[in-house]
């Protein structure tokens, strides 16, 4: 199965900031969302993303200071990406392997999508009880 299948069920709307709004914005909408990252875009173009983590690590670093800075200075950059075509494994597996939770899905240079290892894992524990529960149903009719 493809990343296309699980956008396929969403409304579209992505929560994304623009790289000139404050560190102390983006905190507002993460927190106000109730997520963990969006993308920074430039017109249509993903520059990066911005996450909890990126605010836990410059807090540590510079202090409270840093809410007052551009979330272009801060966020996660460049932003690795999927396409849609790309399999729900190879996904699950880039993410475990760079060890990051969101992916911007980019098709040309449009982002189409935003997805996170929970929306992966979800799927996937979907279709092996769809396959488990056929096979029950299999071995019923035998």
């Amino acid at each position: 199965m493809t990343i296309a299948t699980i956008l396929s069920g969403r409304d579209g709307d992505i929560v994304c900031i623009s790289g000139d709004r404050t560190v102390r914005e983006a905190v507002a909408l993460l927190a106000g969302r109730r997520i963990g990252a969006m993308p920074v875009m430039v017109g249509d173009a993903v520059a990066g993303i911005f996450s909890e983590r990126d605010i836990l690590y410059c807090l540590d670093r510079e202090g409270a200071d840093v809410l007052d800075r551009p979330v272009s200075e801060v966020m996660t950059a460049p932003a690795i990406t999927v396409r849609s075509d790309e399999s729900v494994l190879d996904a699950l597996s880039l993410m475990t392997r760079r060890r990051i939770r969101h992916l911007p899905v980019v098709d040309g240079a449009r982002m189409v999508g935003f997805i996170s290892i929970g929306d992966l894992v979800k799927y996937r524990i979907e279709r092996i009880e769809s396959e488990a529960n056929a096979m029950r149903d299999y071995i019923r009719q035998v």
